[in-house]
């Protein structure tokens, strides 16, 4: 007679209590999280819904990068359009370099970092006076290839991805910013 039954048979209670602790952990931790004052970004308590996000109006921002960033913060800010009154108003300005990494011995570059500064400006539009201004920045790295349209079209990557970084991150001050002042 084998005693495969044996072998595979474990105790309710061996696997309840572990559970049972994990459960109690994670009641702790949310309890933890509540009292000192998190609230999630996106909720309808805490944060800037997406009401007081389409009040703001997003100004031109100069040159083809600026073009970039403002359609990636008018997807993310202004979904249905610009507001017809709005309650702000948004100035962005772009500025970018690159600095060449990876010299090769015949003094030609095999990699580049495009570094990107987006400095933007909140201001009601009422004038009173209240004003959210800072600093979003990103660096992308790019190939720099033997091939002009090869490296073109890294570069554009490089940047379109630092560009879409940047408006995530304006967007997410935006919206921790708008909460607060309620």
């Amino acid at each position: 007679m084998s005693r495969t039954g044996s072998s595979m048979s474990c105790r309710n209670g061996s696997i309840a209590r572990p559970m049972t602790l994990a459960s109690i952990a994670v009641v702790l931790a949310m309890a933890a999280l509540s009292g000192c004052g998190f609230e999630p970004l996106h909720s309808r308590l805490g944060g800037a819904e997406a009401a007081r996000l389409a009040e703001i109006k997003i100004l031109p921002i100069l040159d083809r990068e600026g073009q970039i960033l403002s359609n990636f913060l008018r997807d993310r800010l202004t979904p249905l359009g610009a507001p017809r009154k709005p309650k702000y108003f948004l100035s962005i300005k772009v500025t970018e370099n690159q600095v060449s990494l990876g010299v090769r011995a015949d003094e030609f570059s095999t990699r580049a970092n495009l570094n990107v500064v987006a400095a933007f400006n909140l201001h009601a539009a009422d004038g009173s006076g209240r004003k959210f201004s800072g600093q979003a920045t990103s660096t992308s790295s790019f190939n720099m290839l033997s091939s002009s349209f090869a490296t073109l079209s890294a570069e554009k990557d490089a940047r379109e991805r630092s560009l879409r970084q940047i408006s995530d991150e304006i967007k997410s001050r935006i919206s921790i910013y708008l909460g607060r002042v309620r």
